[in-house]
């Protein structure tokens, strides 16, 4: 492990003497991935630096143990410092573990209503105002694709992105099936009911990643279908992407601008056949993509929202918490937090 920070730091210094040459700053691709190199090596450096200082003070701190005047403080001292030092290196061992490539990248997130009817629709509505809420609050901006709305303000299917810094990382443990325990406002006997809603989160595609040729799509143009009045409905702008050889199709119609809604067509198109390619060539993260997000059955559900007894429980943790209105207002810090904690422990204990 030692070796390894060793040569993190040294690649950082590299790259710091780098990036000042006036050659590398003229070639800005070149100059822009050394940044972004260097940028994903400092929290490894920071934390060795710190962790070197502690071995420092701890020798220190056993050397004052042989004065007499000293010892009592000394060994508390050592005590803490021994205790930090443990905790440090298992932070180390962290930082070590195979990172995730997609995490600093910006995601796509398509909502669908499953089970339930007009109230799946709602709840759909629900948790994508949750997970814009939860954008704002972490400073990332927010981009509406494409949505089909139902006359009661829910959701049958919508797609957005959001874009920032570790935008992925933030929103890839909220793929899968999500479920609602309440009485709808369509329910006039005061009854219960379980709907449910699928969650899908891709990692956005760069363009040098993937190629798609121009003869391998169709691009049809057609009147958004807005609410009356508004003149996003009177005139060709939205747009529908169809890639032939896959059959995908990506669609947008929220922007006025033909032109807008193409890119982000094109942005949607190519994280879905970054997924499917991906799915393709790795079994195994096509089978974790389909757990993950699964058919829309209740059984398959990962996270409960029961909002008569005020609780939020992810199956997944075995985790409850009791402030069902904070969360769906984007509060899901804690959820989050404990699932990256979890898929760490789980690497650590795979690398034994």
């Amino acid at each position: 492990m030692f070796d390894k920070f060793q040569w993190i730091q040294s690649r950082w210094e590299e790259l710091s003497e780098a990036i000042v040459q006036p050659e590398i700053i003229a070639d800005q691709a070149k100059y822009q991935q050394l940044l972004k190199e260097r940028a994903a090596l400092e929290p490894s450096v920071a934390a060795w630096e710190q962790y070197r200082a502690c071995l420092r003070q701890l020798e220190e701190a056993k050397e004052m143990l042989e004065d007499p005047d000293l010892s009592d403080v000394a060994q508390a001292e050592v005590s803490e410092l021994t205790a930090r030092k443990a905790d440090m290196e298992q932070g180390l061992r962290i930082l070590l573990l195979p990172r995730d490539p997609d995490d600093d990248k910006n995601v796509v997130i398509e909502i669908r209503s499953g089970t339930g009817g007009d109230e799946a629709c709602l709840f759909a509505a629900d948790m994508m105002r949750m997970y814009i809420r939860y954008a704002e609050r972490h400073g990332f901006r927010v981009e509406p694709i494409s949505a089909s709305t139902t006359e009661l303000g829910g959701v049958k299917e919508a797609v957005f992105s959001l874009t920032g810094q570790g935008a992925f990382s933030h929103m890839k443990y909220e793929s899968g099936v999500h479920q609602v325990k309440r009485i709808p406002v369509t329910e006039s006997n005061g009854r219960i009911q379980t709907s449910t809603c699928t969650v899908a989160v891709l990692p956005e595609a760069e363009e040098v990643e993937l190629t798609i040729l121009p003869k391998d799509i169709r691009i049809d143009v057609y009147r958004s279908s807005g609410h009356g009045g508004q003149c996003v409905n009177t005139t060709d702008s939205a747009v529908r992407i169809t890639h032939l050889p896959t059959g995908i199709v990506a669609t947008c119609q929220d922007e006025k601008s033909q032109i807008k809604n193409r890119d982000k067509a094109m942005k949607v198109l190519r994280s879905r056949l970054m997924e499917k390619l991906r799915a393709e060539q790795d079994d195994a993260y096509a089978a974790n993509r389909r757990s993950q997000v699964g058919t829309g059955e209740r059984a398959e559900k990962i996270r409960t929202y029961h909002f008569l007894q005020g609780r939020v429980t992810d199956h997944r943790l075995g985790l409850t918490l009791y402030r069902t209105e904070e969360i769906l207002d984007g509060d899901l810090d804690e959820f989050i937090e404990a699932l990256r904690m979890e898929e760490q422990a789980q690497k650590l204990r795979n690398l034994g």
